[in-house]
């Protein structure tokens, strides 16, 4: 018996040694991939050691962690389209973090030569699900309306995107509404990215170097919203010479100017730089003299965008950025409505390398206002107001080809509310809240197969409630052509609009945290808590057609099982003397629940010059007041969009640009009938003898109706002229509605008028780059 228990230890103890020994026998390998001209980051470049199975893609700051290497000599290569290939020896010793950048030249060829992709990498080493990742250069193969490309245009043809129109449009990503999509800017929430007129952004492009955007089935990482998520990083400075661009078109001018601070001594020394846009819309002007036959008045819209940004850099590629931003947006609709919003913002995010440590630690933190106001001239002013903090700290650990993340998020804002509704029952509300979360996210990196579970647990103080929320991704590898995946999991959010779902066209986009006012039960149940959720489920697959052409098809299913709306339908003040009222007569918002399905189809080409991008999407959303269910106004059951971009010319300098939308109608209350009605605006007093009465309206049923097809062509024709090695000049001719289809806007059923979208509008734009 005391010999097995000594062979027991010392086997025990032979097995500790063995692993400590295998342990001790390997390293990593470390860095940062840069352009050598700029000095910005070069993302999901493919980092591989030769004559191995070791390698991985840059992230989004360009950082590089392969783990657990045996040790000795390797050769390690970096290569991306349009750069010289970089290769540099390195050795690796026991438990040694090895710590290379690389720096890569453009080559001097031409487009037509490129044949490599740089996504193989990615397909098989990220879950990518019901994320699309786009890049300034695919938003420039957009036709640019007023000589300027802009994201706003760009996440129109993604799948399961819906885009209610021109002017005033919203975008609805797979049945959500846009109070659920968070937007981050460097890790800040901005609470309205889009200018009223919807052809344009808050962000320039190019300032962009990365944008994703997941349209459901999102990771832990993100919080706080039931439907989507938009990621956006903006670049460094160039950390070499100053650059810039100036622009002007029809519809706005732009002005943008980067540069060194501190240059860098060596090439792995410090350094600062700096990068500053503005923005500047004369539509209102531009459109009295070049638009004559839409509105003597001219297109109401005007707005102004401002962003700076500072970047510290280190020598082993830590670094410190701070930025802050200026938005502002005006629409004056003549004897109809003013409109006027602004948002303001200022911050900082951080990317920590520890010296002896594997692990990466990144974080944020931030504040930013949004206010808003609208002024009708039929009703009484809404103001919406919203401000606050948001910051967070995440660290990321590489075991091997797996990865592990994990972090925590606060947020504190404060809302303050004003609105009156049409039968003069005035809405308020001004609240403090804060929240905080904490994620873990495991990525399990096999042969055939990822796996990312991950977790989230989300308590939100204002109405002392705890979410937790599991998630589960994963893509299964049947051939090298063939990927299947899917992602799922549950969501939770705290804020609402300041406008009702209901309300088919609304400029006016104001936020409101999670009420107290909400009825008390739903469906025959009692409401257990207030906050808005929902359950994603996405499965998919990938399919490589050819070398340079894709098929990507997802199904989707997002049930939202509760949802806060305002109350449109409140007559009722909730006070003692009406306790016996219905909740849905005097309560301020109002429980709904809702799904929304479909299946999203995408083909994408790009090689050499011709870049080709088609989707259709067949989806349907519902919704359920405890009283009827509806179908809600941007439920769009087919949607369809081309995009065709292809250069030309002998110096290649020619571009030509297409895109074609069609859409089938949305829902809309039909009119049943008019009948003269008494507001009796005096009271008891009125004389409803001889007072002039107004025009009621009988309404139909909810959305009965359908709006016909919406379909535009856009075109766009780009001449570029080399003035020297680092100078160009860029013309750019287009047309927005070529065929000058008339799309419904809105019928205004009073004045029985009928007010379209946009018609044939031609511009043209300059830039010129140094």
């Amino acid at each position: 018996m005391k010999n097995r228990k000594k062979n027991f230890i010392a086997a025990c103890l032979l097995l500790l040694v063995s692993v400590s020994a295998s342990l001790a026998q390997t390293g990593s390998v470390r860095g940062f991939v840069y352009e050598k001209e700029s000095g910005e980051p070069v993302i999901f470049t493919n980092v591989v050691l030769e004559g191995t199975t070791y390698g991985i893609a840059t992230d989004v700051n360009g950082y590089y962690n392969i783990t657990k290497l045996p040790t000795g000599d390797y050769t390690l290569r970096v290569s991306y389209i349009g750069f010289d290939t970089v290769r540099v020896n390195i050795k690796v010793g026991n438990g040694q973090i090895v710590n290379q950048n690389a720096y890569l030249k453009k080559q001097d060829i031409r487009l037509g030569t490129v044949v490599i992709s740089q996504e193989a990498l990615k397909k098989t080493t990220e879950v990518d699900v019901a994320v699309e990742t786009i890049t300034p250069k695919q938003i420039k193969h957009i036709p640019t309306i007023g000589g300027e490309p802009d994201i706003a245009q760009y996440l129109q043809i993604l799948p399961g995107v819906v885009f209610t129109g021109d002017q005033g449009g919203q975008l609805y990503i797979r049945g959500g509404t846009p109070i659920q999509n968070v937007v981050l800017l460097d890790g800040m929430v901005v609470y309205n990215p889009f200018h009223s007129i919807g052809l344009f952004s808050v962000f320039d492009t190019d300032i962009l170097r990365n944008v994703d955007v997941y349209t459901g089935g999102f990771p832990a990482d993100y919080g706080g919203r039931i439907s989507s998520v938009m990621d956006i990083t903006t670049r460094d400075g160039n950390k070499s010479n100053i650059s810039g661009k100036v622009s002007a078109g029809t519809f706005n001018s732009k002005a943008l100017i980067e540069g060194p601070i501190v240059k860098s001594k060596t090439e792995n020394g410090g350094s600062s730089s700096f990068i500053f846009s503005a923005k500047n819309s004369y539509l209102k002007e531009s459109s009295k003299l070049l638009y004559t036959y839409i509105d003597t008045g001219g297109l109401p819209y005007n707005f102004t965008d401002l962003y700076g940004k500072v970047s510290l850099n280190s020598s082993n590629g830590s670094k410190l950025n701070l930025f802050g931003f200026n938005f502002r947006d005006k629409v004056n609709y003549q004897f109809v409505s003013d409109l006027d919003w602004k948002a303001s913002g200022f911050g900082s995010n951080f990317i920590l390398i520890p010296g002896a440590s594997p692990t990466l630690i990144s974080g944020h933190v931030s504040y930013s206002d949004y206010g808003i106001s609208l002024a009708e001239a039929d009703a009484k002013p809404r103001t919406s107001e919203i401000n606050g903090f948001n910051l967070g700290l995440n660290f990321t650990y590489y075991p091997g080809k797996d990865e592990i993340k994990y972090g925590v998020d606060v947020l504190g804002f404060k809302t303050d509310f004003n609105f009156t509704n049409s039968v003069g029952r005035k809405i308020e509300q001004q609240q403090n809240t804060t929240e905080l979360a904490g994620f873990v996210r495991y990525k399990i990196a096999r042969e055939k197969f990822l796996l990312e579970p991950s977790f989230r647990a989300h308590y939100y103080a204002s109405l002392s409630t705890f979410s937790p929320e599991p998630r589960l991704g994963g893509k299964y590898m049947v051939s090298d052509k063939l990927r299947l995946k899917f992602a799922g999991g549950f969501y939770s959010q705290n804020l609402i609009s300041a406008t009702s779902d209901r309300d088919v066209v609304n400029l006016f986009y104001g936020f409101l945290s999670g009420p107290d006012n909400l009825q008390k039960t739903f469906d025959g149940k009692d409401v257990k808590h207030n906050l808005q959720k929902a359950r994603h489920l996405i499965a998919g697959f990938e399919y490589d057609l050819g070398e340079h052409l894709d098929l990507n098809v997802e199904g989707y299913v997002k049930d939202f099982n509760q949802l806060t709306n305002l109350n449109r339908n409140k007559v009722f003040d909730d006070d003692g003397d009406n306790a016996d009222k219905p909740d849905a007569l005097k309560k301020d918002f109002i429980i709904e629940r809702g799904k929304a399905y479909g299946v999203d189809f995408l083909v994408k080409y790009d090689f050499k010059r011709m870049y080709i991008w088609a989707v259709y999407s067949l989806g349907k959303v519902t919704r359920h007041d405890d009283v009827q269910s509806y179908s809600p106004h941007f439920d769009r059951r087919h949607n369809v969009n081309l995009v065709a971009s292809y250069t030309f010319g002998k110096k290649l300098n020619y571009e030509a640009n297409a895109r074609w939308n069609l859409g089938s109608g949305f829902p809309f209350t039909q009119t049943g009938g008019f009948f003269p009605k008494q507001n009796f605006q005096d009271g008891i007093n009125t004389d409803y003898v001889s007072s002039n009465e107004e025009l009621g309206i009988y309404y139909g049923e909810l959305n009965g109706g359908r709006l016909p097809y919406y379909h535009r062509l856009d075109v766009t024709v780009k001449r570029k002229f080399y003035i020297g090695e680092r100078a160009e000049m860029e013309m750019i001719l287009g047309v927005t509605n070529a065929y000058n289809r008339e799309n419904i806007f809105y019928f205004d059923r009073v004045r029985y008028e009928r007010v379209n979208q946009l018609p044939f509008m031609p511009s043209f734009g300059l830039n010129m780059s140094f």
